[in-house]
């Protein structure tokens, strides 16, 4: 009975590790940037740049020091991210939804493509706040113009990565497909989609930043209530700086937890990660070893 070599019982170990160190890196750059920033600013004694520690005791208890029946949320969270996150999410959703509908529609299309891309890259090329007084001439200001103008600027990255990743389909899926006489909606959801899934996120991953800076901006206008934006020119005006900084932490902090959630969505659903690798690599041996 032959046993295996020592290094190819080790190897699934040392893959484990690889992963784990590396989230240890990048928490310890981050840790002592923090303590670089801390200190910094203790020496420094500037109003304008307070120390991490106050920002995050602020935060604390401006927004999250509320009752545990609330998800310890306090009235002015209530009244400051929850109206945000809702306006960023329902401006995700529609530029997604509208992006991969159309994108899957001028990409199965030669003629669509070629026809439709200079609309694109010409779309995609102006600046998102050089169109808000054009939607606030026709929405007027309000939650209508601030989602026209999120859905408006977050569509174009999953439309342009939609159609690139539905023209790169397999030509010899597209014929299997056709002799398994599959419906357009069976081609759509077994073929189409499947392949076209990590273009499809790239895009969603821009557009979901492109969506966060437009819905604080948005609400950087006049005519807004409530909301991230507003919170941060409202301190602004009242010189207080501490609440600013508290809203860029906490801006850069929902930037980074929705994209992680993003990329956990993705890794899931594209199956990439160690357990695709040796996926994929155990069906090229067997691939090879049935063509041999």
């Amino acid at each position: 009975m032959s046993h295996p070599p020592l290094s190819a019982t080790r190897r699934p170990s040392g893959r484990r590790t690889l992963p784990v160190r590396g989230a240890l890196l990048r928490w310890l750059v981050l840790v002592l940037a923090l303590a670089a920033w801390e200190l910094a600013a203790r020496a420094h004694g500037s109003v304008y740049f307070p120390p991490p520690v106050r920002i995050v005791r602020h935060a604390y208890n401006l927004w999250f020091s509320g009752p545990v029946g609330h998800v310890f949320l306090t009235s002015a969270a209530v009244d400051t991210i929850l109206p945000s996150l809702g306006r960023m999410a329902a401006g995700f959703v529609l530029a997604a939804v509208a992006g991969i509908a159309l994108g899957v529609a001028v990409g199965r299309s030669r003629r669509a493509y070629a026809l439709c891309d200079p609309v694109l890259q010409f779309a995609r090329a102006v600046p998102p706040p050089a169109l808000v007084p054009v939607f606030v001439v026709v929405f007027d200001f309000g939650t209508p113009m601030q989602l026209a103008s999120i859905v408006f600027s977050a569509v174009w990255p999953v439309l342009i990565n939609t159609a690139e990743g539905a023209r790169d389909v397999d030509p010899l899926r597209l014929d299997v497909a056709a002799v398994l006489r599959l419906t357009p909606l069976e081609r759509l959801w077994f073929l189409l989609l499947p392949s076209a899934l990590p273009r499809i996120f790239a895009g969603l991953r821009l557009s979901l930043s492109l969506c966060l800076i437009l819905m604080v901006f948005s609400e950087l206008l006049p005519g807004t209530a409530n909301g991230i934006g507003f919170a941060l020119t409202d301190a602004q005006s009242r010189s207080d700086l501490l609440t600013v900084w508290a809203v860029l932490v906490l801006l850069g902090a929902l930037g980074f937890l929705l994209n992680t959630g993003l990329l956990a969505a993705e890794k899931r659903l594209t199956g990439r990660g160690s357990h695709n690798g040796s996926s994929n690599g155990s069906s090229k041996g067997s691939s090879k070893g049935r063509s041999a």
